[in-house]
């Protein structure tokens, strides 16, 4: 185990107890997540609610957005927190799952490895995932079967197998197209007050509401506005304008949410058709997760509502879960689940 990089930052090890522990990280494009619990049965009914030593909060561990030493940076930061609150070091834990926006790849996932390893000592096990990885197991409380949709500030769909085979689909970024996302609900709205504004496309609601909600005069200064930051996150902050608009009535916001739920039950169709959940007649029973404040039920226009009734004229038996815990206890649950078959298994091979 290695000073490492930010060696300060582990200096209240000195003082900490040697209590074993799991870590959960949830890391996303606007925040990051870490959990510290103790080390739980998994052999019966998981207690409600799940005791939970500390939770610690930072900013975004996406290296696609911040760069990879930041975005280490951060991650490293988070866990140290977590630790620290918790009163426990790196040797009492057993086991981390760091789930994280930006991992796409097995070398993605590999470099993160290499670098968990120079933090820990070696007899923790070490987990990296897709953050839609965390958002399942929410959902799940700790096992990999089902499909997550995730509708945040960007989206995906992500989905396993009890055999473990995935499948994911969209989770490319607004530019390559995260359509029904907050972003890209945003988005369009921008793009159709532009459009009112020189004659282009329909007058909208849109253009009041989100002048006023920006403090602007005029659709012109639009984009100045964008362009002066146009991170996800600020951009997709408007979606509550849009929806306010079409529960007003206002056709622009109500065809470009239509054109949302379409996009999103799309990434859900396409994650089961391939990993086949829901059977050879479609009518097979399979968890399906809804994570995400786009998915969030509001007043009258409920986007994950709409999504949930698109999805289940197809599939009958997706169940939906809005799960109860966040998505970084349950990456500290599939951390756990993960490391207890490992276990099993080199005890059966001995």
């Amino acid at each position: 185990m290695k000073r490492c990089r930010n060696g300060e930052i582990w200096d209240f090890e000195a003082m900490a107890t040697g209590r074993e522990v799991i870590l959960g990280l949830d890391g996303g494009t606007t925040s990051t997540v870490c959990i510290c619990m103790p080390v739980i049965s998994m052999s019966q009914p998981l207690p409600d609610p799940l005791p939970l030593l500390a939770r610690a909060v930072a900013g975004c561990s996406n290296h696609n957005s911040v760069g990879e030493d930041a975005a280490r940076e951060t991650l490293e930061q988070v866990m140290a927190d977590a630790l620290s609150k918790s009163g426990s070091s790196r040797s009492a834990v057993r086991a981390v799952c760091l789930a994280v926006s930006g991992v796409n790849h097995p070398t993605d996932q590999q470099r993160i490895l290499n670098w968990l390893r120079d933090i820990f000592p070696r007899h923790v096990r070490l987990y990296v995932h897709n953050d839609a990885v965390a958002a399942l197991a929410c959902g799940t409380m700790g096992q990999l079967h089902g499909c997550v949709l995730i509708a945040g500030t960007g989206t995906i769909a992500y989905g396993f197998t009890e055999d473990g085979r995935d499948a994911r689909a969209a989770g490319a970024g607004p530019i390559l197209g995260d359509w029904g996302s907050g972003y890209g609900i945003a988005a369009q709205a921008l793009t159709a007050v532009i459009r009112a504004y020189d004659g282009r496309g329909p007058h909208t609601m849109l253009t009041s509401n989100i002048l006023r909600t920006l403090d602007l005069s005029s659709p012109d200064e639009l984009i100045g506005w964008t362009y002066a930051d146009p991170s996800w996150a600020r951009i997709a902050a408007l979606v509550p304008e849009v929806v306010s608009c079409a529960e007003a009535g206002d056709e622009v916001a109500n065809r470009i949410l239509r054109d949302s739920v379409q996009e999103l039950a799309l990434s859900v169709k396409a994650v089961v058709q391939r990993l086949g959940l829901c059977g050879e007649d479609g009518t097979d029973s399979f968890p399906l997760v809804m994570v995400g404040g786009v998915l969030e039920a509001n007043s009258r226009w409920d986007i994950g509502k709409e999504v949930i009734k698109y999805i289940s004229k197809e599939y009958s038996g997706a169940f939906p879960i809005r799960p109860k815990v966040e998505p970084a206890v349950g990456a500290a649950l599939l951390a756990w689940n993960s490391s207890m078959k490992e276990s099993k298994k080199e005890a059966y091979i001995r």
